[in-house]
């Protein structure tokens, strides 16, 4: 196991994965430690605010300990895990605190939340407004689909006009990984809203 001080090794953070999935609250204070920090660096710049960070990094632990049985070393390094469990709970956050902001995350995550909430509230003869509703609800359905990853690139393409750069910043990826991931989501969401 790596000191403190140095850079935790991926077989370092996948062994304290397995002792958290065995429900080891030493393991999860060791794990913290080697990556609190930077982690709260990616939920801070989501969030900006110093609490609501605080507040996503605790949720995201929370999560890390419930769902560490989950991980799979095959499938992704477990920063790389860990890190899109605190981008879904920083822009979990976001909504909460902002719910009406104009910068705000609108497009719903969670399946609790409808798109159709997201749509501009104004005078619309009731045919229209049943279609809007309905492809509103249809794409709702279609982004609960996508990949975490990707569902969160679309949204902060389109919904906040990002670009492919801004978006690699705010979710600490690299650029050609936004790309692949906002392709493929709109490629998915395309043939979902197809086939409805």
């Amino acid at each position: 196991m790596t000191s403190p001080s140095s850079e935790p090794t991926p077989s370092d953070l996948a062994a304290l994965l397995a002792r958290v999935a065995r429900e080891d609250a030493a393991a999860l204070r060791a794990l913290y430690d080697l990556s609190a920090a930077k982690l709260f660096g990616v939920a801070l710049r989501i969030l900006v605010k110093r609490e609501w960070a605080e507040e996503a990094l605790q949720e995201s632990f929370v999560n890390i300990w419930r769902h560490a049985g989950d991980y799979r070393e095959n499938l992704a390094a477990p920063i790389t895990w860990m890190t899109a469990i605190v981008r879904n709970r920083a822009l979990d956050c976001l909504r909460r605190h902002r719910p009406g902001g104009a910068d705000a995350l609108a497009l719903p995550l969670n399946s609790d939340d409808t798109l159709a909430d997201t749509l501009a509230s104004g005078e619309r003869d009731p045919a229209e407004a049943a279609w809007l509703s309905e492809a509103a609800q249809r794409l709702a359905i279609c982004m609960e689909r996508l990949d975490a990853n990707q569902r969160q690139a679309v949204a902060l393409a389109y919904l906040r006009d990002q670009s492919h750069r801004e978006i690699a910043a705010t979710l600490a990826v690299p650029l050609g990984t936004v790309k692949s991931w906002v392709r493929r989501g709109l490629e998915k969401l395309k043939t979902c809203m197809g086939g409805q």
